[in-house]
């Protein structure tokens, strides 16, 4: 396994980070628990989830991930060796986890609570705004949109809170997650202006489909040291080649949640065909090359992979091991080039 820094902080991440989602809607508790010891038996130390969890969000499934991991954990005796990611929602229509969702001190109070006693740990490692209060561009949005004119800027009130939540030691640090870059900057240089804690990291979209990251946020990522926990690194499976090759089934998260569409474009599908065939003239598995080719970059800390199978989890860690070949990084552009981002 390889290892990056966490922002400018001291704690090391692995570079695949065991992302959790599809606990207790995919994956029952047994297949969770199974997924997190291998992963850990792997070199992985960075587990990432939500106070949403399981998607897609709904009632029942709700905290059931935490759940999970936490009576997992409640097993182990070494917790002080992982790091333990979660987040707190972002404005939705998701009532049943809380009325209001506007990152106030009482709010992100009430949830980090729920969130520590679900995962059965007395901090987290990682605390993360899941998407911002504002309206913006995000989840697959594309064109200009207006300017959220109700929103009144309460960054600085934000920070205030996540302060409080690192002194009483129930947080260790503090990141952002399907932010632009005019709010992850907003963030850092009020951080700085008032001595509050610094975002260490940013949970974005990032694949072979959807590479909007690298346009403005791959900068500030770089020279503020707030790197990209990329997610969705495999587009819902459709950079598995499954698709193409005929082997998916009715339980393949695509064709289980059709609501869930933001990689079912036929660019997305085109697109990933043409990736198949670079992954096949090489020699390698289109899941290991999308994978490989996001640990490659820069400016990603970590590589968030999620499996609904042991055999799906064992490839994915395994997409460590491999260096793509400029042969391959090139015939990767040239694909890019002709097909730009079909699934922002």
């Amino acid at each position: 396994m390889k290892y990056s820094k966490l922002g400018k902080t001291d704690i090391e991440v692995s570079k695949i980070c065991l992302g959790t989602m599809n606990f207790g809607q995919q994956n029952t508790e047994a297949d969770a628990h199974e997924q997190l010891s291998y992963a850990i038996e792997q070199g992985v130390n960075f587990i990432d989830t939500a106070e949403m969890y399981a998607v897609p969000g709904t009632k029942e499934t709700q905290g059931l991930t935490e759940k999970y991991i936490g009576t997992w954990l409640s097993q182990r005796s070494d917790r002080d060796k992982m790091v333990i990611a979660t987040k707190v929602t972002g404005p939705c229509n998701m009532t049943w986890i809380r009325e209001k969702f506007d990152f106030t001190k009482d709010i992100v109070n009430e949830a980090i609570d729920k969130s520590l006693t679900r995962l059965q740990t007395d901090y987290i490692d990682l605390y993360q705004l899941h998407w911002p209060v504002r309206k913006m561009n995000m989840f697959g949005v594309r064109g200009v949109t207006q300017i959220d004119t109700k929103w009144e800027d309460n960054f600085l009130e934000v920070l205030e809170g996540l302060d409080e939540l690192i002194k009483s030691g129930k947080v260790r640090q503090v990141g952002v997650s399907n932010e632009a870059p005019w709010g992850l900057n907003q963030f850092l240089n009020l951080s700085e202006q008032h001595s509050l804690p610094r975002m260490v990291s940013i949970q974005n979209p990032y694949n072979l489909l959807n590479r909007t990251f690298e346009v403005g946020l791959s900068e500030i990522a770089q020279r503020e040291k707030c790197g990209l926990l990329a997610y969705s690194p495999m587009a819902f499976g459709l950079l598995s080649g499954k698709f193409h090759r005929g082997e998916d089934d009715e339980n393949c998260r695509m064709n289980k949640f059709k609501q869930m569409a933001r990689y079912s474009s036929e660019n997305s599908y085109k697109a990933a065909g043409e990736y198949l065939k670079i992954a096949n003239e090489h020699g390698i598995s289109l899941a290991q090359m999308s994978l490989a080719f996001v640990n490659s970059r820069p400016f990603v800390i970590s590589n968030i992979i999620g499996a609904t199978s042991m055999a799906q989890l064992k490839e994915n860690i395994d997409s460590i091991n491999l260096e793509l070949s400029e042969e391959v990084l090139k015939a990767i552009e040239e694909v890019h080039t002709v097909i730009p981002n079909p699934a922002p």
